[in-house]
């Protein structure tokens, strides 16, 4: 028997955040079906999308 324990951190000890967003229909539809044929989840394609754009992003 396996005696280690079960270990459970506090939700947003992870170093994530749970946040909501407004997101237009067209976008929400584009980012599912980029889902659909990456088999990336949203939320995985949203965190992606989000970590280049920030790498990348130009402010003039």
């Amino acid at each position: 028997m396996n005696n280690k324990p079960l270990i459970i951190k506090k939700r947003g000890e992870d170093g994530n955040r749970i946040i909501s967003v407004r997101i237009k229909e067209d976008t929400l539809n584009a980012l599912d079906k980029l889902a659909s044929e990456t088999n990336y989840s949203r939320n995985e394609l949203i965190n992606l999308i989000l970590a280049h754009g920030l790498e990348n992003i130009e402010i003039q």
